[in-house]
Order: C-alpha cells, then structure tokens, then sequence
C-alpha cells in the first residue's frame, strides 16, 4: 500500500520529500494541500495534523509530521542506498551537521528573501524598504559563503562522492529565492555545478516537476486573483516586520 504525502510543492521540505520519494521510487499516492488557498487551515486537514503544516506523509494508520522526519523515516522503511543517509558514523554526522544548521540559515534567510522580492510587494502592493531587502540578501549570501567553504568544499556533494539527504534539503532551499528571479548561481560556478550534479542524480524530469511552480512564482497573483488572498497570509506578512 503506499504511503500518502500531503504536499504543496511551492513547498521547499514538500520537495524534498517528493524528490526523495521519486528518486527512490517509493511508492505513493501525492495529496495536494493548496498553502495559498489555505487548505491547511481547512476541517479536512486539520484532521490529520493539527499542525496546519505541509509536508505530512500517512502510512496506513501512522502520520508523520516534519520534512526531515519524513525523509529518515522513509530512508529505514524503504531500505533506500546507503548513500543517503550513511551508515558510516563520520558521513552520516556530516549530514546531521548540514541538516541541524541549515534551519537557521540557509532556510531562515532564503524564505525570507522569497517573501520580500515575491509575497510581500503582492500582499501590499509596495515594495520592501531596500535597507531591509539589502540586509536579507546579505544573510542569504553569507549563508551560502558558508555553504560552500564549509560544508560542500572541493567534494561533489556534501559528504564527498555520492549525494545525501543534505544535497536534497539544501537545493530545494535554495532554488526558494532562486525562483523570485534573483540568480544565486552567478558567479558561483562551484555552486552551479553542484546544482547540476544533484538534479542529474534526483532525475532532471522529477526535479523540473518539483521546481515548476516556484520557478514560475510570477503567476502567484494569477492565483490569488483566483483564490483570493487569505487572512493568514497577511498575519505571516505582519510576523516578518515585527
């Protein structure tokens, strides 16, 4: 029987748990949750997680919240390469080092830029004060000096010749902001090539599919002219000023 995952793929951690179930083909039925129609906060899901929070994967009568929990969970379930998350202790503590910093950096500041250069000027209909842009951009990009003098080196991937959960968590946070139009890959031709390296090894078809819409994120106000803007979206809008 296959697992259900409850995803919206505008979602980073919702790609990378779709990225992962693909690769590894993993059997699974994909249940759109609709984040900018705000589905999540509908009676239907609630009902599965009181969260509010995509991704959730079901597995018959067990539901799981979380990307990363997620993502360790199906790599024992599914008895997936040991590439992913190695047995070796020194690899795989390489992967929880990456995976327990990049909450706070790679995804904190690159979200952030998401909302300031695509929801923001949406939502209000004026743009982020410059001073603010300028100083989220400059956390994203002393992020991704990071990333790359510390834990992606002269290595093909994070944990040196094959890719791991770490790769797959990473490009999908930063392909976030990638798909406002900022190119994050200019002048960074070993973060460009690493790029290419991990969605060779994902599946270009699979990894297309899961970056369609964010790299299209200028058709957001098509879609809320459809929908319409929801309430929480303007509370989240007000949290990122405070």
């Amino acid at each position: 029987m296959p697992v259900e995952l409850f995803l919206d793929l505008f979602s980073q951690p919702c790609r990378s748990v779709f990225l992962f179930a693909k690769a590894n083909n993993i059997p699974f039925e994909f249940k759109k949750v609709e984040l900018t129609a705000g589905e999540q906060y509908g009676d239907e899901f609630g009902k599965i997680s009181i969260l509010r929070k995509v991704p959730v994967m079901r597995d018959g009568n067990f539901i799981l919240t979380e990307s990363i929990a997620i993502l360790m969970y199906m790599v024992q379930k599914f008895t997936t390469p040991d590439h992913w998350y190695p047995a070796d202790l020194e690899k795989r503590a390489r992967v929880d080092e990456y995976l327990s910093w990049q909450h706070t950096a790679i995804r904190l500041h690159g979200s952030k830029v998401f909302w300031f250069r695509a929801m923001v000027p949406l939502i209000t209909g004026a743009e982020v004060p410059k001073e603010k842009m300028d100083s989220a951009v400059e956390d994203l990009n002393t992020s991704l000096k990071f990333f790359e003098e510390k834990f992606l080196q002269d290595r093909p991937f994070i944990t040196g010749e094959k890719i791991s959960l770490a790769d797959l968590v990473a490009v999908v946070e930063i392909l976030q902001p990638f798909g406002t139009g900022l190119d994050l890959f200019k002048d960074r031709p070993k973060l460009s090539a690493w790029k290419e390296r991990v969605k060779k090894e994902l599946g270009a078809a699979a990894f297309d599919e899961a970056h369609e819409g964010i790299l299209n994120a200028h058709n957001l106000p098509q879609t809320f002219e459809k929908n319409g803007m929801p309430e929480f979206l303007k509370s989240k809008l007000q949290k990122l000023f405070n």
